[in-house]
């Protein structure tokens, strides 16, 4: 908003008139997070946190992005227009995005099957994703990986298999130690996979060999569809690295889990690592799809949560109490997303399939063979090797 004439006027009499035509901004707030809890760590990050004016409308945008895109992948997926698997990230927004806005490009990212929110913050445009959903050749893995496989550069996706991405996040750890490049690693796993072996043997050579890595905990209170109460003697998994330092921060306020995130991060670049690390946060949804969420837990639950502890709207009012934006600019950021979302999910349901040749493209780097069996030893397909990458920019 811009002063009148006469407000100019009076200028050199009073300043009220200025006050009152011009919206002035704070450059930056700080708040006070919830305590961190400590497993074998002298001390932890600052429980002070202050973000600029240009990164809160960054975060803000971000987790916002996160959401509608999950909300039209819902849409998608009650109208058939995704088939298999999808599990929606609905509720951890600020989980993704406030460690995605620790690190730096060059380190890199493995995750799980509930991996959407990730795929956006680590660079693959929304309409790249929900194309990939609904299985077109303009999907980010060229329509075949769908929900769970997802990939970028430094991105190395979602699994579908239940913890295997934490021995693969300590082999890319291991891959930066080797090569000295001070790179770290965020290997990410649930509530639910936390219980599986596979992740205990990744700690161990992990804190053996000192890997540049951070475990991290999405602890969202249930695994399939079962609390987490009772499926674990112990839930504070922050602890469950033993002999590894652990962490557990609020998941629901994105500038905790920046904070946490960047303070870790300088520490396995000291060669300080590895970390554990839990972050409390919540899914609104069921598991999957075909799990409507609510057998094992209650409406009202889910309800209280949308209105105390939502990650967006918490740190909307944040930032609007501190006058760092105005109800205006969020407005606008609504409007543009809902926009990108809405021509994405145009291109995930007009864009063309993969074509049938792409059956047998892709399944080696360098083939020794050139052709793949087919249904029969008899019905052998020709082998495609294709060069280029799909782009995803």
């Amino acid at each position: 908003m811009y002063c009148s004439s006469s407000a100019i006027v009076n200028l050199s009499n009073k300043i009220s008139p200025l006050r009152a035509c011009v919206r002035l901004f704070a450059n930056q707030a700080t708040w006070q997070t919830k305590p961190y809890k400590l497993h074998k760590m002298d001390e932890g990050p600052s429980t002070d946190v202050t973000v600029t004016r240009e990164d809160a409308l960054l975060l803000y945008r971000e987790m916002m992005r996160i959401r509608r895109m999950e909300a039209a992948a819902n849409a998608l997926y009650k109208e058939k227009s995704v088939r298999g698997f999808c599990h929606l990230y609905s509720g951890q927004e600020a989980v993704a995005v406030g460690m995605e806005h620790a690190i730096d490009k060059d380190d890199q990212v493995i995750t799980a099957y509930r991996a959407h929110g990730w795929t956006l913050v680590r660079g693959v445009p929304a309409d790249k994703i929900l194309t990939e959903l609904t299985g077109r050749k303009s999907g980010c893995a060229k329509g075949k990986g769908g929900s769970m496989h997802m990939y970028n550069h430094n991105f190395f996706g979602g699994n579908g298999i239940v913890g295997a991405q934490v021995p693969l996040g300590a082999g890319i750890a291991l891959a930066n130690k080797y090569s000295g490049n001070n790179r770290i690693c965020l290997s990410l796993f649930g509530d639910g996979a936390a219980n599986q072996g596979q992740v205990y043997e990744a700690f161990n050579m992990a804190k053996l060999w000192s890997l540049p890595c951070i475990f991290v905990c999405e602890n969202n209170g249930y695994g399939m569809g079962t609390s987490a109460e009772r499926a674990a003697a112990s839930t504070e998994y922050y602890t469950r690295g033993d002999y590894i330092p652990g962490l557990w921060v609020d998941g629901m306020d994105v500038l905790a889990v920046r904070e946490a995130t960047r303070f870790l991060a300088q520490a396995c670049r000291e060669g300080k690592g590895p970390f554990v690390v839990e972050a409390a946060t919540y899914r609104y949804h069921g598991h999957s799809m075909s799990d409507p969420g609510t057998s094992y837990r209650t409406r009202e639950e889910i309800q209280g949560v949308r209105q105390q502890r939502d990650p967006i709207t918490s740190f909307k009012d944040k930032i609007l109490n501190a006058d760092l934006v105005s109800s205006e600019e969020l407005k606008s950021i609504e409007s543009e997303i809902k926009n990108e979302i809405d021509e994405a999910v145009k291109r995930a349901k007009g864009d063309p399939e993969p074509p049938i040749e792409e059956l047998t493209a892709d399944i080696y780097v360098n083939p020794l063979e050139p052709y793949v069996r087919g249904t029969t030893p008899f019905t052998n397909l020709s082998h495609i090797r294709i060069n280029k990458p799909v782009n995803i920019s």
